[in-house]
């Protein structure tokens, strides 16, 4: 099953800076070959559901193991059976639509 995921990682226990933890997370989903976009407050992933989901469990596996003690995750995750969508798909639809 095709899913979109907005992922949200933010590890706890290392101080203000997160960057170094993210862009390993990045690199975890890179590595998976997943579809991604990232914002200001987090990842867009698009791809298999256990694909995707594997890939999240990498990303906590590799936070961790830099020495982050805890991890709060939040995800929200879109699927579709009636459809094929992609992330493009979902940004085009609003653009075509606004002024």
């Amino acid at each position: 099953m095709q899913i979109i995921v907005d992922l949200c990682l933010v590890p706890m226990g290392v101080g203000v800076s997160v960057s170094p933890y993210i862009v390993a997370c990045q690199e975890v989903l890179e590595e998976a070959g997943l579809n991604l976009a990232l914002h200001a407050y987090g990842t867009n992933i698009e791809g298999e559901y256990d694909e995707v989901f594997m890939a999240i469990r990498r990303c906590h596996e590799r936070v961790h193991e830099m020495g982050a003690p805890r991890i709060t995750t939040t995800i929200k995750l879109g699927s579709r059976t009636d459809r094929a969508q992609s992330m493009a798909d979902k940004i085009e639809s609003v653009r075509s639509k606004s002024g």
